[in-house]
This record gives C-alpha cells, sequence and structure tokens, in this order.
C-alpha cells in the first residue's frame, strides 16, 4: 500500500489539506475546504488504496505550501510544482491542457474539448475536471460553461467564483446558472 505524506495550511478558502506522495513528494492532491479530521478527509477523497501519514518534516510540502501562499497574494500566476497525476490517458490529456489555460482566463469545457482534439466531448471534459485532485494547481475553475455561467466545481461555486475573480477572469457578480439559480448548478467533484 501506497503511502502519502500530508499537510494542512491555512488559506482564504479555508483549510487546504495537501498530499505528496512517499519518495518524491510530488504533489498529489489538494483538497479544500475540509472541516473533518486530515485522515477522514483523505479517506472520502482516495478511499482505501492509500495509507496517509503527517509529512515527517516540513521539507515534503513545502513547496506547494510557499506557492500557494504566493498565489493567494498574488505574487504567483504559474504553479512549478512536481505533479503526480494518475488518470487515463484522456484524463492526463484534459488536466496538461488545463494547466495551459492563462493565469485570469476561462474556456468553455467545448473549447477545451477542441484543444485536445476531441471537440465532441465536452461532457467527458467536465467528468475529467471532476476527477482532477489537484484544484487550483491544475486550474479545473478557469472552465466555465459556453454561455458564460460558472459549472461544477467540488469545492462550490461559490469557491469557483472567489478563485476567478482572485485571478481577475470574473469581475462581475456570479451569473445566473442552467435551472435560475445562484449556484444551483454545481455538479460533481472537481
Amino acid at each position: 500500500m501506497e503511502t502519502l505524506f500530508y499537510d494542512v495550511m491555512e488559506s482564504p478558502l479555508g483549510k487546504i489539506l495537501i498530499a505528496v506522495t512517499g519518495r518524491e513528494h510530488r504533489l498529489f492532491l489538494l483538497h479544500f475546504p475540509f472541516k473533518v479530521a486530515p485522515e477522514t478527509a483523505l479517506g472520502r477523497c482516495l478511499g482505501r488504496e492509500f495509507s496517509f501519514a503527517m509529512a515527517p518534516s516540513k521539507t515534503a510540502t513545502a513547496q506547494a505550501k510557499k506557492q500557494l501562499r504566493l498565489y493567494f497574494s498574488g505574487k504567483l500566476r504559474t504553479f512549478d510544482l512536481p505533479l503526480d497525476l494518475r488518470g487515463t490517458p484522456f484524463q492526463l490529456r484534459v488536466w496538461r491542457e488545463l494547466c495551459r489555460i492563462p493565469y485570469g482566463e476561462t474556456v468553455s469545457y467545448g473549447e477545451l474539448a477542441r484543444r485536445i482534439g476531441s471537440p465532441k466531448a465536452s461532457r467527458a471534459v467536465g467528468m475529467a475536471n471532476n476527477k482532477n485532485r489537484i484544484g487550483i494547481v491544475v486550474p479545473c475553475h478557469r472552465v466555465i460553461g459556453a454561455d458564460g455561467d460558472l459549472t461544477g466545481y467540488a469545492g462550490g461555486l461559490q469557491l469557483k467564483e472567489m478563485l476567478l475573480k482572485h485571478e481577475g477572469a470574473l469581475r462581475s457578480s456570479l451569473p445566473k446558472t442552467v435551472d435560475g439559480e445562484r449556484g444551483a448548478a454545481e455538479h460533481g467533484k472537481q
């Protein structure tokens, strides 16, 4: 069983749970916000295929914490962290393309599907976003509906709105969703 090391940091979004792989300390998970014990949150996110241990030293998660602090202070626009991305070949294509969306910009699910060479796969792109374990760093919050609506974010549409406003990609209030309710279009996890 593979062991993940974790640490917690405070952020404008609430507590962020950071998990890295054992030997290489590659970023494996950012989970936010969470209000339960870290091991409970990790178990809910990842199931039983991993074991979890508090990071044996602050160096394991230090780079991720430093870059996240710089991001939230407005001093970092592009993350440079070693990542451990695990998924299907399609998911990996989506996640790599997410990392190419510049800070402060958004694209639609359809545009993202076109960019990865699967123009009819906008729903599948949404499902790949749903499986992204490293939100913010792999910026699935920068993907919006074709009509500009904010849709589907694991932490809720308020967090998605906060991140986009922080980056300057969203200057107005949260648009109405498909069903006319503010924030009601959330569907699934990132």
